[in-house]
C-alpha cells in the first residue's frame, strides 16, 4: 500500500514538473515572437534566481541591479538560440556568469583608466578644436535620436543615464514596481540601440 502511494506521489510530481516544463516551453516561443507579456513573465519567473547569482559574485547590489538588467537584455536578445534539450535556467545563468566576467573586465579598465588619469587630461587638452567640435555634434545627434523615442522611453533614458538615477529612485518617480521599471529600461535600451543602428551617420 504504501509504495503504490509513494509510486503515485512520484508520478504526480513528475507530471507537475512536466508541466511546468511545457508551460515554460510555451512562454518561451511566445517571448521569441515578441510578445511582451510573455518576455515580462518570463523576466519575472528566472529574476531572484539570476539577481541572487549575481549579488553573490559582486557583492554591490546597485551593480548587481544593472549586470541583472543587461542579463535579461541579452536573453530575449537571443532566445532563437536556446535548445530545448538543456535546462532554460542553466542557460540564463551561463548568459549571466559571461556578463559578470564582462562586468569585471570593464572594472579592470576603469582602474587602469583612472591611473593614468594625468595623461588623459594632456591627451584631452592635446586635441584639436576641430576634434573637440565633432565629439560635441555626436552627442547632439544621439540626443536628436533620443527625441524621436516616444515619451515613456524619453524619461527612462533621461533618468537611468543622464541622471544616473538607481532602479528604486525611478520606479519611485515614475510611480511604477520594481520588476516593470526593469523591463522598461530593457526595451528602452533596446529601442535606442536599434535606431542608433539604423541611422545613416557614422558615430
Amino acid at each position: 500500500m504504501f509504495l503504490i502511494s509513494y509510486n503515485f506521489k512520484f508520478y504526480a510530481l513528475s507530471l507537475f514538473i512536466e508541466m511546468k516544463e511545457d508551460q515554460l516551453l510555451a512562454l518561451i516561443i511566445k517571448a521569441r515572437k515578441k510578445d511582451q507579456k510573455a518576455q515580462t513573465q518570463l523576466i519575472n519567473t528566472f529574476w531572484v534566481d539570476v539577481f541572487s547569482f549575481v549579488m553573490n559574485r559582486v557583492k554591490d547590489e546597485n551593480d548587481a541591479d544593472e549586470i541583472t538588467v543587461s542579463v535579461f537584455s541579452k536573453v530575449l536578445n537571443k532566445l532563437d538560440l536556446f535548445d530545448p534539450n538543456f535546462q532554460f535556467k542553466t542557460w540564463i545563468l551561463t548568459i549571466a556568469q559571461n556578463t559578470i566576467i564582462d562586468f569585471w573586465r570593464r572594472k579592470n579598465r576603469e582602474n587602469e583608466d583612472a591611473s593614468d588619469g594625468l595623461e588623459n587630461v594632456k591627451n584631452e587638452f592635446a586635441r584639436s578644436p576641430e576634434e573637440l567640435m565633432i565629439s560635441e555634434e555626436d552627442q547632439q545627434k544621439i540626443i536628436k535620436i533620443i527625441e524621436t523615442m516616444d515619451a515613456k522611453n524619453q524619461d527612462i533614458i533621461r533618468l537611468r543615464f543622464f541622471e544616473e538615477k538607481s532602479i528604486k529612485e525611478i520606479a519611485e518617480e515614475l510611480n511604477l514596481s520594481i520588476a516593470n521599471t526593469k523591463v522598461r529600461i530593457m526595451r528602452a535600451k533596446k529601442i535606442l540601440a536599434e535606431l542608433l543602428k539604423n541611422d545613416e551617420t557614422d558615430f
